[in-house]
C-alpha cells in the first residue's frame, strides 16, 4: 500500500467487507470508487473482487482497492459499518476537512484544505 493514503477500516466494516467479497466468491478482496453524490460532492461505491488500482487499506482479512486517482481524496477517512433494525450500510467518518452528509455515505473535502478532487 502506498506511504501517506490512508483510509481506515474498522471492525464492523472490514468484517461486512468480507462478508460481501466471500459471497461474491472474491475472498478478501474488495474495490472502492468515488461517485459524484447527491447530497455532497462524493459517495463511496463498493463492489466486491480486485477491479483495478491499488491496495488502498487491509484490515481483518480484507484488501481494499481503489483507483490510484483517487487516493489523495480518500485520504484521512474512515469507513465504518452500521447495522440495526433501522436498516444498514457503510458510512464515511470523516476528518477535521471534510462534511459528511447527514445520510453519513456521502462526503465532501472543504475547499482550499489539501486533497486534490474536492
Amino acid at each position: 500500500m502506498p506511504r501517506g493514503h490512508s483510509l481506515r477500516i474498522t471492525a464492523a466494516a472490514a468484517a461486512e467487507l468480507s462478508r460481501q467479497a466471500a459471497v461474491a466468491g472474491t475472498p478478501g478482496l474488495m474495490h472502492l470508487d468515488l461517485l459524484e453524490g447527491s447530497c455532497e460532492r462524493w459517495t463511496i461505491r463498493l463492489r466486491p473482487g480486485h477491479l483495478a488500482g491499488i491496495p488502498l487499506a487491509r484490515a481483518d482479512g480484507v484488501t481494499l482497492y481503489a483507483p490510484a486517482d483517487q487516493l489523495a481524496t480518500l485520504t484521512g477517512l474512515q469507513l465504518d459499518y452500521k447495522g440495526d433494525l433501522s436498516g444498514s450500510g457503510f458510512l464515511v467518518r470523516a476528518a477535521e476537512d471534510v462534511r459528511t452528509c447527514a445520510c453519513g455515505a456521502a462526503f465532501s473535502r472543504q475547499p482550499g484544505r489539501g486533497a486534490t478532487g474536492q
